[in-house]
């Protein structure tokens, strides 16, 4: 199993209805991606102050890496993917991922 998980600084003016646009889109993917099984998302509670610029994030669940390479292609992603890019700071250097092999 695969834990794609993904930590976002959004830009100030990002709104929140923007980013449940975004989250909606890919969450959609989940049954529509073999392999892809789960995703949650939301703000960065942030407890031990670590990572305060990094202010959202989502967690994706695969079965394995080939379904992470079918989401990764699907054409939904591509253009979710841009509007990430779009709404973080400094484009894709507002993005932190990380992957898991669990």
């Amino acid at each position: 199993m695969l834990k794609h998980c993904v930590f976002l600084n959004f830009k100030n003016n990002v709104s929140e209805d923007e980013k449940k646009d975004i989250m909606t889109g890919l969450t959609g993917l989940v049954g529509v991606v073999d392999g892809m099984t789960d995703m949650t998302f939301g703000p960065n509670l942030d407890f031990e102050m670590k990572t305060p610029d990094f202010d959202y994030g989502f967690i994706v669940t695969f079965r394995d890496r080939a379904a992470h390479l079918a989401y990764e292609a699907h054409s939904t992603h591509v253009e979710m993917g841009a509007k990430l890019v779009a709404a973080c700071t400094g484009g894709a250097e507002g993005i932190n991922v990380f992957d898991l092999e669990t």
